[in-house]
């Protein structure tokens, strides 16, 4: 156990500085001149769900919004965007975040056995990482969104096909997708009872920590490289528990991922926080997986689960959205404020299909960006960015560059080189322009 970090408000673990050397492409500095440092890209992970761009991404979107020749992979299956809609809503995407989390549900990933989708799915990934963006695949293992075909199938033969599958997708798409939720929800996989599927009843044979292993050895065993994710919806002492046990079992967990699904209401900075102080104290970093929060109207409070919540019809509304932008930049602030948090991925843009049909996107269903859009993007990148800012190098061609941790742009005389600024005190640098 480790002792939990302190929360800062002022978000100074979040800036970094560095001296910078400006080097000419022969290797000399580029002394007593001027040069513009403009950051590039956030060290923090601002993500969203890349669900809705599938089809955009392999070009199979007409002018007209007819539906596409292969289903998107969003939690329905609905509206149908144009091709100018789609780019509409990845122009709005691309403005504000930088790390993607593509959908390998195995039931929609592989619905005919031996027939996977991987290569709409890696130009899927490629499409995002062409623009900057990391992404993270979601998940290997699951009790959830399971295939027909695995149904009446031997516990053993499950346990081998799972075993491949996740060797399958971690080696296909190493180098595009190094980031993986090895495994979700498994506080309740032993016990869930919401219709039939064959991951259950392997997770009973083998119990939580054994079925972690199974899936935590095979996804490192294809791409040791990988940073993977025990994620879970389970807030309470059952998931610490579970996360003793496993530490306590050897196995190399990489991230923890807390959902943060806020559909019967935000938190609040208290709550939050307090669950961020229980779950640093493995000495983990912590990633916020899935988050949303509404602007409508929110599910009644009794429910145990969200997805007993079904009604036909769930409006943002004038009064929701001036709520939501404001829960949305207090969630962010608080938690950019913990140490151990290194990213946090929104559950969805667009109102267009959302989970659950609610009104949590940042976009409205009709395209237009509402309140919580504009809240999130000033923090990102207006308050928390450095704008391009033109410095003087010294005689020996160096220049102190300060800012929040991330990718910089160094610029001069119509060539360019990218440094990198990490928190954690003062760093010495090297730019050579190119």
């Amino acid at each position: 156990m480790h002792s939990s970090p302190t929360p800062d408000p002022t978000l100074a673990h979040r800036t970094a500085e560095a001296t910078v050397t400006v080097l000419r492409a022969d290797g000399t500095p580029l002394a007593d001149a001027d040069v513009v440092v403009a950051q590039t890209r956030h060290a923090f992970g601002f993500g969203n769900i890349g669900f809705e761009f599938i089809p955009l991404a392999n070009d199979e979107l007409s002018d007209d919004g007819a539906s596409p020749a292969r289903p998107a992979f969003g939690e329905a299956e609905g509206t149908r965007l144009s091709r100018a809609e789609s780019q509409h809503l990845a122009d709005l995407w691309l403005d504000v975040f930088n790390t993607a989390t593509l959908p390998f549900y195995w039931g929609r990933f592989e619905p005919e056995r031996g027939r996977p989708d991987t290569e709409r799915l890696r130009r899927t990934a490629q499409w995002f990482v062409d623009r900057g963006v990391a992404v993270k695949g979601h998940p290997l293992m699951w009790h959830t969104v399971q295939p027909d075909w695995l149904l009446g199938l031997p516990t053993d033969e499950v346990e081998r096909l799972q075993r491949e599958r996740i060797r399958r997708e971690v080696s296909d798409m190493a180098g595009l997708i190094d980031t993986w939720d090895a495994i979700n929800e498994v506080v309740i996989m032993p016990v869930f009872d919401n219709g039939d599927n064959a991951i259950t009843p392997l997770a009973r044979r083998l119990g939580r920590i054994a079925t972690i292993r199974l899936a935590f050895d095979e996804a490192r065993a294809a791409n040791p490289s990988a940073t993977l994710l025990l994620n879970d919806f389970d807030m309470s002492t059952a998931y610490e528990c579970l996360i003793e046990g496993v530490l306590e079992a050897g196995v190399q967990v990489d991230v923890l991922g807390l959902q943060s699904h806020m559909h019967q209401g935000y938190w609040g900075e208290e709550k939050t926080l307090e669950v961020l102080d229980r779950f640093s104290r493995y000495g983990l970093p912590i990633h916020l997986t899935e988050s949303t929060l509404l602007s409508g109207h929110l599910m009644p409070p009794e429910l145990d689960d969200l997805n007993d919540y079904q009604i036909p019809d769930w409006p943002s509304t004038p009064e929701g959205e001036a709520r939501q932008a404001d829960e949305v930049e207090r969630h962010y602030r608080t938690l950019l404020s913990h140490p151990s948090v290194q990213a946090v991925t929104y559950w969805g843009l667009s109102d267009v299909d959302s989970w659950l049909g609610a009104p949590g996107g940042f976009v409205r269903a009709d395209g237009t960006p509402k309140p919580s859009y504009d809240a999130l993007r000033r923090l990102v990148k207006d308050e928390w960015w450095v704008a391009p800012t033109t410095l003087r190098t010294d005689a020996e061609g160096r220049v102190a560059v300060r800012g929040w941790s991330g990718d910089y742009e160094v610029r001069a005389h119509r060539r360019a080189a990218t440094v990198t600024l990490e928190s954690g005190g003062t760093t010495a640098v090297t730019a050579t322009l190119a």
